[in-house]
């Protein structure tokens, strides 16, 4: 019986320590798998990052189409024929889009052309009198040269290797080899932008289609795709899960209502303040371009700037400067109406979110990615509160943290009715 007590009370003692080996033992070997696991997602991702891409902007299309596929569905009965109604709808759209905008851009375009010689021969003078400037500082600088040459003397290395017939010393590196080495390095340079634009222009494309049939297969039956994310989710989390997607769910066709009414809106009060300075067919063309950039954020309202400042100089007077007072007019009302009324009510993203995360989305997915920067925001924000919040800040409300905030600033000895 005492040997028996005494073996109980050793595995009573060993038992403990060895499940605690055994915890420590899997977690380091989890700790190693994800640092490699890690390690290959970043030294591969900038192969994997066109797939992660078009399978983040199928999924938010697909959330964002799903509520009108679903209205459509209960009239016609199933979620195929909703979903093709729906996409030959858009493509007819986009057709007609299309054909009005290449009658005026031709337009336009022919416009720009014939008006360039006038601006050409403007810049000829002060470019001829530049190119004059910097043959007479070369030349000086060549005779220069000449008088140090010819007064200094020639040292044994060049009494052993006399100059050539072009002036070069044997054994010395030509000019003509120099520069032929330098045209060679800028064609090679020149040739490789140009094959990365198509191999960009290419991807863009494959991402574009992949999209667009992704978006149809997975509206005409989603529910296998969005039941595999939850595979990955511990069943234990499933409860937490769903409500994370449920919002997202939420959000995305409130972040496409909204953006699809700021394209429209802007591009309308494009076309109306165009009228008058171009007349309708150029400012329909204006119009098109300014809606369609009004989906990239923050850059969208400079890059329609552009082409409406080209066709301003090439109309001449005072066209770039209405134009450029039109612009400012649009871009105030924007960001006093537009934004505040439109944009805050689907997506309630502060500015500085949506900056910084335009480039992350840049840098990791190339141009495409400004697409979807302000979904990233708002789903890094849901699952922030319904993860971290909610069990590290369970109590804290927003008003305790905008009176941290004020604090932090040193406002909290006073009031503001507004927070600009």
């Amino acid at each position: 019986m005492p040997s028996n007590s005494l073996s109980t009370a050793d595995d009573t003692e060993t038992t403990p320590n060895g499940v605690g080996a055994e915890k420590v033992t899997n977690h380091v070997a989890f700790a190693i798998l994800l640092s490699a696991a890690i390690f290959v997602l970043i030294q591969t991702f900038s192969l994997i990052a066109p797939i992660v891409l078009s399978l983040l902007l199928t999924l938010i299309i697909s959330l964002a189409l799903n509520p009108v596929v679903a209205r459509f569905r209960a009239w016609t009965g199933g979620r195929s024929i909703a979903t093709v109604m729906i996409v030959v709808g858009l493509l007819v759209v986009l057709v007609i889009a299309v054909m009005a905008f290449i009658g005026p851009m031709r337009s336009s375009v022919s416009d720009l052309v014939d008006v360039l010689p006038g601006y050409w021969e403007r810049l000829q003078k002060p470019l001829i009198k530049l190119e004059q400037q910097a043959v007479l500082s070369e030349e000086k600088l060549q005779a220069e040269v000449t008088t140090e040459i010819e007064e200094s003397e020639p040292t044994p290395n060049q009494a052993d290797n006399p100059p050539s017939e072009n002036g070069v010393t044997e054994g010395s590196t030509p000019a003509a080899g120099s520069l032929r080495q330098n045209l060679g390095q800028m064609f090679r340079e020149i040739v490789g932008s140009i094959a990365k634009a198509a191999f960009n222009g290419t991807q863009f494309l494959v991402v574009l289609v992949t999209v667009f049939f992704g978006v149809i297969f997975t509206l005409m039956d989603p529910r296998p795709i969005f039941a595999a994310i939850f595979l990955l989710v511990p069943e234990v989390y499933h409860s937490k899960a769903l409500i994370i997607m449920k919002r997202i769910g939420h959000f995305a066709p409130s972040w496409a209502g909204s953006m699809l009414m700021g394209m429209v809106t802007i591009g309308v009060l494009v076309f109306l303040f165009m009228w008058p300075i171009f007349g309708i067919k150029d400012a329909l063309v204006l119009g098109l371009i300014a809606g369609v950039f009004e989906s990239v954020p923050f850059l969208g309202p400079v890059l329609s700037t552009v082409p409406a400042l080209l066709l301003a100089f090439g109309q001449g007077g005072m066209s770039p400067f209405w134009v450029l007072l039109a612009f400012i007019v649009i871009q105030a009302l924007e960001n006093n109406v537009i934004l505040p009324l439109i944009m805050a009510r689907g997506m309630k993203l502060h500015a500085v979110a949506i900056l910084f995360s335009i480039l992350v989305c840049v840098i990791s997915f190339g141009p495409l990615g400004v697409i979807i920067a302000a979904p990233m925001v708002a789903m890094v924000s849901i699952i922030h509160e319904e993860i971290f919040r909610k069990r590290y800040l369970p109590s804290t409300t927003d008003d305790d943290l905008d009176r941290l905030a004020r604090i932090t600033l040193g406002e909290h000895n006073r009031t503001f009715a507004h927070p600009f």
